[in-house]
């Protein structure tokens, strides 16, 4: 299993703001959502987020998260698609960085 934390913390210390410019509002707005994320699977999973591995992050525990995001948060479409684009932007981030793991991630949607 891939551990996420260290994935998550170079994304958003490193990538983001030197390579992206991303002021520390957006990286601030990326890291509520993924606790979110992480909080969401976590539940579902029965596991500590610190135990949860890229690999149990798969597109159906994210389509249900956007979904738990709309309905049980009562979160408006706009707040949800930032969380979305946050989850495609790391993703994206992990598959063109080449990380070890790029086997799981070549399996992904990065689009």
């Amino acid at each position: 299993m891939t551990p996420i934390a260290s994935h998550i913390e170079a994304f958003l210390r490193d990538y983001l703001p030197k390579q992206r410019g991303a002021s520390q509002h957006t990286s601030d707005t990326y890291a509520y959502g993924f606790k979110l994320l992480f909080n969401f699977a976590s539940q579902r999973l029965k596991r500590r987020p610190s135990e949860l591995g890229l690999e149990q992050i798969d597109a159906p525990l994210v389509a249900d998260f956007l979904e738990h995001l709309e309905t049980d948060r009562h979160n408006q479409s706009t707040s949800r698609n930032v969380r979305l684009a946050a989850i495609k932007a790391f993703f994206r981030f992990l598959y063109n960085g080449a990380r070890p793991h790029s086997a799981f991630i070549s399996g992904a949607q990065c689009s």
